[in-house]
């Protein structure tokens, strides 16, 4: 079963159908010829239903290879912009629960560019501190070059109050970036209602094929580009376009958006009896992000992350998918060393808590019968992963009898 729709979602019927269709085709949509004018065409037709989708103008639509290219082009670009307007304008900030697409970039401005960085605290389910945002902005205006604050959280499920965070930068007249790449597809995104000045999505995560992604740009907004070559995409993201993932990516889009809210109240529905279950099952687990039931919009429809005290989140993940559950823990690894989520600590959660961290993501091919599988593994999986305890840095999870190293 699976339940890790969160990393990427099994490609939909629509995208499929118009990736198939371009891939059978030839043109370059850069080349004046019969077969480039066409490519260029179903480019820009897929640029005008990606941008209805995201509630923006199609000039606006910049494409990219996916979320994590959007993000370093919207915060260095925005970055270098700024500064060379202004060579004071040094400062970044930023929510301490990013995406590490956002928060290495960020990060590798501060080590490499002289970047000043303010990370602006979340509460304990998750959410930014608004407090902390103002005191930030009032604190020195004219050197800082943006605010970046991801739409909703990738781990926990914890969407953000972007209208208050994007009003109070905009007293100041800052720009600001947002990673929308689990929201959009899941909640209602507009990106003209935002008033943002750059947000990021991708296709892989609403029915899309890997490798396409957009950076939304604000018609007025001024980007460095990154990276340069023949000048396309208005000159902020040169490059050889790929059409056919650009236009799956436009039909995944288009699905999504038309059912969104039939999609969201059946994953909401899912989502809070995979809730229910797991309390049942395993009553020592804690509920992470927005408490539960949810207000409406306050958790992405498909998230459920619980963490399992007493054990690894890697040996609990080992064991479910030994039981057919595809799940994830949302942290990162490094070197091999099992390291808590940085969003789990930021959320106050001590290192031993947030190693427990088991994340279930739903989706569109997501059964009631998916949710009743998890539910009926996830005993017999934590009472063998608990038996293993924590791993520290070097012990594995052959005691739960697995063969499998953490």
């Amino acid at each position: 079963m699976y339940v890790d729709h969160a990393a990427t979602t099994p490609i939909s019927a629509p995208a499929l159908a118009a990736l198939t269709l371009e891939l059978s085709r030839s043109g370059n949509p850069s080349s004046l010829h019969g077969s480039g004018r066409r490519a260029r065409r179903s480019v820009e037709e897929a640029r005008e239903t990606i941008a209805a989708a995201a509630g923006a103008h199609a000039s606006e639509v910049i494409f990219t290879s996916g979320g994590t290219e959007a993000d370093n082009l919207a915060i260095k670009g925005l970055y270098w912009a700024r500064r060379s307007a202004d060579a004071a304008r040094t400062r970044i900030i930023c929510s301490s629960i990013e995406h590490h697409a956002v928060q290495d970039t960020v990060e590798w401005l501060g080590r490499h560019e002289g970047a000043e960085i303010v990370w602006l605290p979340v509460d304990p389910t998750g959410v930014v501190s608004l407090d902390a945002l103002r005191a930030a902005l009032a604190d020195a205006p004219e050197r800082t070059a943006l605010v970046t604050v991801m739409w909703a959280n990738n781990e926990v499920g914890t969407v953000q109050p972007m209208k208050s965070i994007v009003a109070e930068a905009a007293r100041y007249g800052i720009p600001v970036h947002s990673d929308a790449v689990q929201a959009f597809g899941s909640l209602p995104v507009s990106f003209a209602d935002s008033g943002l000045a750059t947000m990021a999505v991708s296709a892989h995560k609403i029915g899309g094929p890997v490798g396409v992604g957009a950076l939304l740009v604000g018609r007025a907004v001024a980007l460095t580009p990154v990276q340069h070559g023949g000048g396309q995409e208005r000159d902020i993201r040169s490059g050889t376009l790929d059409g056919a993932g650009i236009a799956a990516f436009a039909a995944a889009a288009d699905d999504a958006v038309a059912h969104l809210a039939v999609e969201g109240a059946r994953l909401a529905s899912l989502r809070d009896r995979l809730i229910d279950g797991i309390s049942r099952k395993v009553p020592e687990a804690v509920l992470r992000g927005v408490a539960h039931p949810a207000p409406e919009g306050a958790r992405l429809p498909g998230n459920v992350h619980f963490t399992f005290p007493g054990c690894e989140g890697d040996s609990l993940l080992f064991l479910l998918d030994l039981a057919g559950i595809e799940s994830s823990t949302g942290s990162a690894c490094t070197a091999g060393v099992p390291r808590p989520s940085h969003v789990l600590l930021a959320m106050g959660l001590t290192e031993d808590e947030a190693r427990g961290a088991q994340r279930f993501s739903l989706g569109h091919t997501s059964t009631a019968q998916d949710v009743d599988a998890v539910v009926d593994a996830i005993g017999g999986a934590y009472e063998r992963a608990r038996k293993a305890g924590m791993a520290g840095h070097a012990s594995t999870i052959q005691t739960a009898g697995t063969g499998f190293s953490s």
